[in-house]
């Protein structure tokens, strides 16, 4: 078996370079992640187009995602970078201070801050670790007492206990950023602190728009940390492709306690509704620095693979650690040792559910035909990539390989769950392609002569959408 679980690497300065790249391809990178909070528009074309080059030489498309930076809520920067906040001192967050910052008050970068919160409130710095209480709001200006002190530096991010923050999920910057994105065919765009649907709906129509001339559609991710995000899930997930499970700003706004459980759940509800998931923030953060992972770290990557998780994401691990090749073979191994412990209750699955569509029904015909006959492997013969989406929502000991000739379709495809995606050109003629799809298969090694497989194809051929057969196939057999 082929690993199920993918894995999205961050582009840093540690593997910018050519030969990084293509070995961290090599351990198991599916999707390359652009972090658009940091450098210009040329670092990211450039990036993307060495990916490119990379993927070329390894024989094997490997997506991009373009992840927005959202709406900088942050403060400003200090006179000597850097101060030590005392238990129980008055600090004030002055969003008039236009210079630098000392040990009694800093500046705003997100201006509307004084008036998203009330004596009171609960204010977290720098992921948590410095905890402020609003004693009261004097026009632009917030003073706080801390609660729990410790060193604050320039720039540091800020949430508010509960969120509340009404700072918009798109800002000037990411929808040039967007433009940007599109330039280089992104494959993923991931939406920072969207609080609805109709942020990414809009987020979807900038991307459509600016990818107007050469038809590209990227898939649009919506990335889950605001509390206000929670209640409003089923209607984010019905304007999204897929949602990452962003943990660290998710966690200081709910408390690191309750993540686990919305972690679980959220993936749940994306599996039932058909969307992509990926599971984000510190997964592997000691190998920033370290050879090996904690135990810790293996548990909680096992875990995500356990609950049904897409894909795994490396942060600073990839972007900035010593080992960037090294946590990436780490991260494979882990997910295909958790894969072996997969419970497939496919019968179970289908209990109460119905199908509308023709092309959802034959996708889940085949699982059920397959898993039954205990089959080799699934191959489907897709154009969009939706049948063989979902089939990779629900949990089988059976590779999935969808044969496409569209290359973007390939790419979206790395982010699928126990899917593998080769490239095949479809005809007119039905047999003709059913042979050529087994052929390619014997040529990748992945089945033999003598092996069952179980088919899914379109007729007329090349229809998107028209997925309505299922072939059973003795491979090698005329």
């Amino acid at each position: 078996m082929p690993r199920a679980t993918k894995i999205v690497a961050t582009v840093g300065p540690v593997s910018s370079d050519f030969d990084t790249l293509k070995r961290m391809v090599e351990a198991g990178v599916d999707v390359f992640r652009l972090n658009f909070s940091h450098g210009t528009a040329a670092d990211h074309i450039a990036r993307a187009e060495l990916i490119r080059s990379v993927s070329r030489a390894v024989g094997r498309e490997v997506a991009i995602m373009a992840d927005l930076q959202g709406p900088k809520i942050r403060i400003g920067r200090f006179e000597a970078g850097r101060i030590e906040l005392e238990k129980g001192a008055t600090f004030t967050l002055d969003a008039a201070l236009e210079g630098p910052g000392d040990i009694s008050r800093v500046g705003l970068d997100y201006k509307e801050l004084p008036r998203d919160v009330h004596p009171g409130d609960v204010l977290l710095l720098n992921d948590g670790l410095i905890v402020l209480t609003v004693e009261r709001v004097e026009a632009e200006r917030i003073v706080t007492s801390v609660r729990i002190g410790g060193e604050l530096s320039n720039n540091k991010g800020i949430n508010r206990q509960g969120g509340g923050l009404t700072a918009p999920a798109l800002t000037a910057k990411d929808m040039e950023d967007i433009r940007t994105a599109m330039r280089f065919a992104a494959d993923f765009v991931a939406v920072s602190f969207p609080k609805n649907a109709s942020d990414m709906s809009m987020a979807r129509q900038l991307a459509n728009i600016a990818a107007a001339g050469n038809r590209h559609r990227p898939m649009m991710i919506a990335k889950i940390e605001r509390a206000e995000a929670i209640p409003e899930l089923a209607g984010i997930l019905e304007a999204s492709d897929g949602i990452m499970v962003a943990r660290g700003d998710l966690a200081v706004e709910v408390g690191n306690a309750a993540v686990p459980a919305l972690q679980k759940r959220m993936i749940k509800l994306a599996r039932e509704a058909n969307k992509l998931t990926i599971t984000a923030t510190q997964m592997m953060e000691s190998m920033i620095v370290n050879a090996v992972p904690t135990r810790a770290e293996v548990s909680d990557v096992a875990n995500a693979v356990l609950d049904g998780t897409d894909a795994v994401m490396l942060s600073a691990e990839t972007a900035t650690g010593r080992y960037p090749v090294e946590v990436v073979e780490a991260m494979a191994a882990i997910c295909l040792e958790a894969e072996k412990s997969y419970e497939v209750e496919i019968d179970r699955d289908f209990l109460n559910r119905t199908f509308t569509r023709v092309d959802q029904s034959i996708a889940n015909g085949a699982l059920f035909t397959a898993w039954h006959l205990r089959a080799k492997a699934i191959a489907s013969l897709t154009d969009s990539g939706s049948t063989a989406l979902w089939m990779s929502r629900h949990n089988i000991d059976l590779p999935i390989y969808a044969l496409t000739p569209n290359v973007a379709t390939r790419r979206r495809l790395a982010l699928f769950r126990n899917v593998q995606p080769f490239e095949l050109a479809q005809g007119d003629n039905r047999d003709t392609v059913l042979h050529a799809a087994q052929d390619l298969l014997l040529e990748r090694g992945v089945v033999a002569r003598g092996d069952l497989i179980v088919l899914t194809i379109g007729e007329p051929m090349g229809e998107p959408g028209g997925t309505n057969t299922l072939k059973i196939v003795r491979v090698g057999q005329r």
